[in-house]
Order: structure tokens, then C-alpha cells, then sequence
């Protein structure tokens, strides 16, 4: 495949693919051992002090090419590529066959499909505060009132030969449909945020791949997220342990399977930064193109 082209799906039809919903996109402090569990290491992890910056983007889509449907795509972390950085995905779950089959044979992501389970609970508010005041004059400071607030419990579970195993547990506010030109949403921006992928047993070579925003965004207090039992310090120690024997002896077992899916889930648990949430969401998103001529095991990227 020759650096350049790009890649179309047939049943999405032609790109760009437009998706309108909102979303939550979390930045964490993500260990740049575990981030280069999933990252080529041809490619340079852009870090400080041992972490680099992952986290997560789970959206909700009313209307895109698969009809309505869940994403949480797991961010392992951030690539050097001149003259800007792009994000690597460790893990996408989708709560459709459709997406999952063109996120993987198209986009050359990771895509897993899933259980989305919601539950809304509410909780008593606490007493009025305001963010810092810092993100007040960028206009995307919260006031927290003091009367009952909905709060969503979000279960996500990996369905994979009529076996489901937990990923995670999300509790975060619940966001209803709201008017585009509601102030309390957040400012109006747009944004693209570049990303690679491919390098896959669907996808041999590099891609490189763009999402155009256009939202309201503000900053919301970081969903808490839980995970499995098994999920501890120790296990994500003896994940990479295992994961780096697996891939030395190029091996696609099971165990490499589920300790890359450990390791994502250790993504999860990380400690989170900051959340912005979008409102209003349209998001375009670009056909890959393929950035080298080569194959998982021979990438030499300049």
C-alpha cells in the first residue's frame, strides 16, 4: 500500500464521516511504560517525569454513518510527529457491529464492540462553588448549586464470543439535548485533533487520520471511573511483564489479548486532569491516509 493513499468504506459511504452527539473527553496522567505498551516503538512518546498524557473520549452519537451509537475510545497517549503531536488509541468499545467493523478494517483502530449500560441516579448538590479562576477567564469555569442533580452511572463491558468482560465503571453528570445557543454550555470553539492508527492484524501499515470539532465546550468536574478487582497496581506490572514476552515471540494469544486489555483498563484508572465536555457535537472526521510503506513489524518513520 503506497504512502498517501487513503482508505474509504463503502458502508459509511464516502468521507468525510460526520457524527453530531456530545461527549467527554478526559485527559489523564497516564505511566509512559504502560502508554508504550500500545505505542510502535519507532515512535517518540511524548513525556515528562515518566507519565505522558492519555486518558479517554466516550461519546454519545444521535446521528452519524452507523445510526445512533456508544464510543469509549481508551487513549494510551501522545506521539511526536513534526510538526504536532498525535494521540494513540489503546482501545476502542463501541455498542455496534457496524462501527467496530469499520473502525477496524478502515480506520485500522483497535475497535472492540461492547455493552453499554446506563443507569441515572440522583444526587443531593453540595454548597455553591466556583471553579479557579484561571478557567473562568477562559469563559469555561462550573458553579456547582445546591439542589438534586442527575448523575449517570455508565457500565461498559467487552462482548467477545458471547463472553462479556468488565472494562469499567463511568459515574459522570447526565447531559441532556440542549439548544446550540445556550451560554452554560461553554464556549463555541472548533478544534482538529489529528491521531494515528493501523499498524493491526486489519491494518498493516501507518495511518494518520483527522477529527474536525465543532462544539460548545467547558470544563466539568473528571468522572470517576472504577475497574475490575483484578485491575491493581501489581496486575498492570505483571500485564507488561507478560505483554513484552508475548510480543518478542510475535505471539497473538489470548493472554496477549487480555493483558493488552488490562493494560487499557490501567489507562482508565489513571489519574485524571481535566474533563471538557461538548455539547452540540459535529465531528468530521477525515479518510486515513497511510504515512509509510511498511508493516507492524518494520515501521522506520523519520
Amino acid at each position: 500500500m503506497e504512502a498517501g493513499r487513503t482508505l474509504c468504506s463503502t458502508g459509511y459511504g464516502k468521507p468525510p464521516w460526520t457524527f453530531k452527539g456530545s461527549a467527554l473527553y478526559q485527559l489523564h496522567l497516564v505511566k509512559a511504560e504502560t502508554a508504550r505498551a500500545f505505542i510502535p516503538k519507532e515512535l517518540r512518546l511524548v513525556e515528562a517525569f515518566g507519565y505522558t498524557l492519555g486518558g479517554f473520549f466516550l461519546a454519545n452519537y444521535e446521528d452519524s454513518p452507523a445510526g445512533a451509537f456508544d464510543e469509549l475510545v481508551v487513549i494510551a497517549g501522545i506521539v511526536w510527529n513534526p510538526p504536532t503531536s498525535c494521540a494513540w488509541a489503546a482501545r476502542v468499545f463501541v455498542n455496534s457491529d457496524e462501527a467496530c467493523d469499520h473502525g477496524r478494517k478502515y480506520v485500522g483502530l483497535p475497535s472492540q464492540v461492547a455493552r453499554f449500560t446506563k443507569r441515572i441516579t440522583t444526587v443531593r448538590g453540595q454548597p455553591n462553588r466556583k471553579s479557579c479562576s484561571f478557567l473562568n477567564m477562559l469563559g469555561l469555569g462550573t458553579t456547582t448549586k445546591c439542589f438534586p442533580k442527575d448523575f449517570m452511572d455508565l457500565q461498559v463491558r467487552e462482548i467477545k464470543s458471547h463472553a462479556a468482560t468488565d472494562i469499567c465503571n463511568i459515574k459522570l453528570p447526565a447531559i441532556g439535548p440542549a439548544p446550540k445557543h445556550d451560554k452554560n454550555l461553554g464556549l463555541a470553539v472548533k478544534m482538529s485533533l489529528p491521531s494515528f492508527s493501523g499498524l493491526s492484524e486489519y491494518i498493516p501499515n501507518l495511518l494518520k487520520y483527522s477529527c474536525h470539532i465543532d462544539c460548545r465546550v467547558r470544563a466539568v468536574e473528571p468522572a470517576k471511573v472504577s475497574g475490575p478487582s483484578f485491575a491493581t497496581e501489581e496486575d498492570t506490572g505483571k500485564s507488561l511483564q507478560h505483554l513484552h514476552a508475548h510480543k518478542s515471540a510475535n505471539s497473538t494469544t489470548k493472554e496477549l489479548i487480555d493483558n493488552e486489555r488490562n493494560l487499557s483498563i490501567s489507562v482508565m484508572l489513571s489519574k485524571p486532569l481535566i474533563a471538557l465536555e461538548f455539547n452540540c457535537l459535529k465531528m468530521r472526521v477525515e479518510a486515513p491516509i497511510v504515512v509509510a510503506n511498511c508493516s507492524k513489524s518494520s515501521l522506520k518513520v523519520s
